[in-house]
């Protein structure tokens, strides 16, 4: 969750402005020496010294010193005690000006060209966290809110106790966007070890997660409550087949904010994140699921249950968190960290860490987009950084061991989702000026146009300003491409909560819908059957097809599981096409294991248009 920056020492001032004309008294009068007001005085509201003590923050006092670090707690309690609700008027208002100027500004924008926003609808969720499971439903995971005000902080993460839990759902697109379409699975109980003995759903919020290659999803880390973000032990993985969750020994140390990626070998590595010590702590432990000379999990009949994660020799010492994380076709593990000077590559081999040169924009990005370009038949040789700095619009290659500058999107963006749609295009969607704001100033709604606006990128890699999602959203923002080869939308609390339109419903966030222009072109190839046994590697297999002179080419695209921004697993690549047969293609599978980590993947058929059709999945499987 956001961590406190010293602007918000700058906000003070419209805090003195808004509490100087009141009094209120927040406790029985105490002594004048016990006491000032929120400015050291002795008038207005009244601040114990007890008050005080108890919102002031280690980690302010650290960053910007003593005197600061009170002038944010006074803010703090001053806030807490003039804003006392959110006018469902204004959720009204606001949502109903965001549809009529979505539509308006849409109307320029020819469909076929593209694309268009259909859906907008409500979700239990808020999607802070999203994962596409090969089931074809969609896991959904967050928080339990503990404030409806979108002026003020709605997640836990200083919270300890029973309020400070978890919660997950499903949503099945095949049942449309009704309450049917989704189902409640809550994570595992927990006692967590905050002394206070209160058992309550994990709070994994703020974990790292990625694919096991049976399809399942684990999630390591999570909130632990307390001191400006505590990292969890906590490692869960979610069973699709059977719909359940399943937990697994203890990691080393507590992480808040980790990254997770499948290597080649089909293990999770999992590195950053802050401990179990709390914000400014980030740990350099990397710690590898399942432990080694553990087996791989490939039988989605057997999911995994109280599995030992281990350490690897080297470690991965980000002083930022959520690196972003990608297995290249080398076998390698290359992690781009926020840091301009924090690049390395992991060998998992040897396990060993080498340093790459240093990202040329320098200093640190904020939560931004990356992705591991495709490379025809091959696996991914290169990275494009593109998010995380409002200030520049320039994207950035890795590729080689060496950088180059790309081809600039419109403007900067934090918090943004880049995506790989089947066609080889990239899709921009979401974006922010920065946590919890969106253009005029922190934890203010009101969001800047161009933020709500998408962005695409063609084959030769210019880039295209789009049409205009309805709501704007930043922090926590997710989107991931469905098998149909539509785009979901969801996520940012804070703009979910500012909309709801209907917020005492339990209904709390909301999903968007975007189809591509792909799907405004006429008809789609058909894709009637496709293998459903494990394949190999370099192996061919058949498909079947009602349209097969259509059917010019086919694609893997590897499912999305996100969150702050930070995709691990997103990955598009071509099939060989060896043959035809009638209404029978044969293709080739990936040439091994490094071009493409074992798991499930959807299988598109596209014309020569680019159009795809309906996807099927397939399980890579090196011992099929």
């Amino acid at each position: 969750m956001p961590r406190t920056r010293l602007r918000a020492v700058l906000a003070a001032g419209a805090v003195t402005l808004a509490l100087s004309t009141i009094n209120v008294l927040t406790t029985p009068v105490p002594p004048a020496s016990a006491a000032t007001d929120l400015f050291g005085g002795t008038g207005g509201l009244r601040i114990t010294d007890e008050q005080l003590k108890a919102e002031l923050r280690p980690a302010e006092v650290a960053a910007f010193g003593r005197p600061a670090a009170e002038s944010m707690a006074r803010d703090r309690i001053g806030l807490r005690a003039v804003q006392t609700g959110y006018p469902q008027t204004t959720r009204t208002n606001r949502l109903n000006a965001l549809t009529d100027s979505q539509a308006k500004a849409n109307a320029a924008f020819d469909p076929k060209v593209f694309g268009k926003f259909t859906d907008y609808f409500s979700s239990p969720d808020f999607g802070d966290h999203i994962a596409l499971l090969p089931t074809g439903k969609v896991l959904v995971f967050s928080f339990e809110s503990v404030e409806d005000n979108p002026q003020k902080e709605p997640a836990p993460t200083d919270v300890i106790g029973k309020q400070n839990a978890g919660r997950a759902y499903l949503w099945d697109p095949s049942k449309g966007t009704g309450l049917d379409a989704f189902k409640a699975v809550p994570p595992p109980t927990v006692n967590m070890p905050d002394g206070l003995n209160e058992p309550r759903p994990a709070p994994f919020f703020c974990a790292g997660h990625s694919y096991l290659p049976n399809g399942m999803v684990g999630v390591f880390g999570g909130n632990l409550g307390g001191n400006g973000g505590t990292g969890a032990k906590l490692a869960l993985v979610f069973d699709p087949w059977t719909e359940t969750w399943h937990q697994e020994q203890d990691m080393a140390v507590g992480r808040w904010y980790p990254s997770a990626v499948t290597g080649a070998d089909g293990r999770q590595l999992i590195m950053s994140g802050q401990s179990e010590l709390g914000y400014g702590t980030p740990t350099p432990i990397l710690e590898r699921f399942p432990a080694k000379g553990t087996g791989v999990f490939f039988d989605k009949n057997k999911a995994p249950d109280n599995v030992a994660i281990d350490q690897w020799k080297t470690d991965a010492p980000y002083r930022t968190d959520y690196p972003h994380l990608f297995s290249l076709n080398d076998g390698k593990v290359y992690g781009f960290g926020r840091d301009a000077d924090q690049q390395w590559v992991f060998d998992p081999a040897n396990e060993t860490r080498a340093s790459l040169p240093d990202r040329p924009d320098g200093g640190m990005r904020m939560y931004g987009s990356a992705v591991a370009l495709p490379n025809g038949t091959n696996g991914p040789d290169s990275v494009l950084i593109l998010g995380g700095n409002r200030n520049d619009p320039n994207t950035y290659r890795f590729s080689a061991n060496q950088w180059t500058k790309d081809t600039p999107r419109a403007f900067g963006r934090t918090q943004d989702d880049t995506l790989i749609l089947p066609d080889g295009n990239l899709f921009t969607v979401n974006g922010s000026y920065d946590i919890r704001d969106y253009g005029n100033g922190l934890y203010n709604p009101n969001a800047d146009l161009k933020y709500r606006q998408t962005e695409l990128r063609d084959a030769s890699g210019k880039w295209t300003l789009g049409p205009v999602q309805r709501l704007p959203r930043g922090y926590h923002s997710n989107a991931v491409i469905l098998p149909d080869g539509r785009i979901m939308v969801t996520g940012d609390e804070l703009q979910e909560i500012a909309n709801n339109k209907d917020i005492t419903s339990g209904l709390n966030g909301t999903i968007e819908i975007y189809e591509p222009a792909y799907l405004q072109q006429g008809d789609r190839p058909n894709l009637r059957t496709a293998p459903t046994d494990p394949l190999n590697y370099n192996t061919s297999f058949r498909v079947n097809t009602n349209t097969p002179t259509q059917v010019t080419r086919a694609v893997l695209v590897a499912p999305i599981t996100s969150t702050h921004s930070v995709d691990t697993s997103q990955r598009r690549l071509e099939l060989r096409l060896t043959g035809r047969a009638g209404s029978q293609l044969v293709f080739q599978t990936p040439p091994s294991a490094k071009d493409a980590p074992p798991g499930y993947y959807m299988l598109f058929l596209l014309n020569d248009a680019g159009v795809p059709s309906e996807a099927k999945w397939i399980q890579l499987n090196p011992n099929a």
